[in-house]
């Protein structure tokens, strides 16, 4: 009987004492990240482009006794990434824990394209994962410690018709993580990518049934993905039992890719 609802299941990850950054925490797959972190123990450095964006994902943790501090600002200005590690830095002291999950799409045929749409997906998803592993990989350097965990996507294995730019990004940052998971490996950092298939987020949500229906068809364990089933591997991947695991991009999509 093929499965309808995603697992549920509770941290068995201890992270008590860590702190952890989770860009784009504001909904969807980062504010699953960003709960079920803190479920494990970890105090949450949650960062989206306003304050207010964030108040939900806040509330969900302290709510069930966690540790959440806002830091806003844009992922893709080097300037705004400076002030937030900056910001987080002074509240935190160290941060164990890097979760790059901020994205944007601007879907449309390569051909019709225009460059504001390829410039702003690269910047977000690409070039900000870059500047927070650079800025945060400086100060897991020092403590000799760390864990990145890069959000991709199917999209960036297989590619996806009307998703240049977005394919584009995400098949870079698999490419990135990689590289980075070699030159970081000796101070005990690891650096992994986690790649969902069709999740459901408020962007699924407004598709008609019909083609949710035909999604499901093409995906062998016949649903769509939860949050949570990417929360659920962020977290090993995060923890101590992960430290033999680096420079691997795992998909998370019922199959599809298979």
């Amino acid at each position: 009987m093929a499965t309808t609802d995603a697992p549920k299941s509770g941290c068995k990850v201890d992270l008590t004492g860590q702190v952890a950054l989770v860009t784009g925490a504001s909904r969807g797959i980062g504010r699953a990240i960003a709960v079920r972190l803190a479920e494990c123990g970890a105090s949450i450095a949650a960062v989206a482009r306003t304050v207010e964006g964030l108040s939900t994902t806040l509330e969900i943790i302290r709510a069930a006794g966690g540790t959440a501090e806002p830091f806003a600002g844009s992922v893709a200005d080097a300037k705004d990434v400076e002030r937030i590690i900056e910001e987080v830095e002074a509240k935190f002291q160290k941060v164990q824990i890097l979760v790059n999950n901020a994205g944007v799409t601007k879907d449309g045929l390569m051909l019709r394209m225009e460059d504001s749409a390829w410039d702003d997906v690269i910047d977000t998803n690409l070039k900000g994962t870059f500047l927070f592993c650079r800025a945060i990989g400086a100060m897991m350097i020092r403590q000799r410690y760390g864990r990145i965990i890069n959000i991709s996507s199917v999209s960036g294995i297989m590619g996806n018709p009307g998703q240049a730019n977005y394919s584009a990004s995400k098949a870079g940052v698999i490419g990135f993580t990689k590289t980075i998971a070699r030159e970081l490996a000796a101070r005990n950092i690891t650096v992994n990518a986690v790649a969902p298939g069709f999740i459901t987020t408020d962007m699924t949500d407004v598709l008609p049934e019909k083609v949710k229906t035909e999604v499901k068809e093409r995906i062998p364990v016949r649903r769509l993905g939860a949050p949570e089933d990417i929360a659920d591997l962020v977290c090993y991947l995060a923890g101590p039992g992960a430290g033999f695991l680096t420079g691997q991009s795992i998909a998370v999509d019922g199959g599809m890719t298979c």
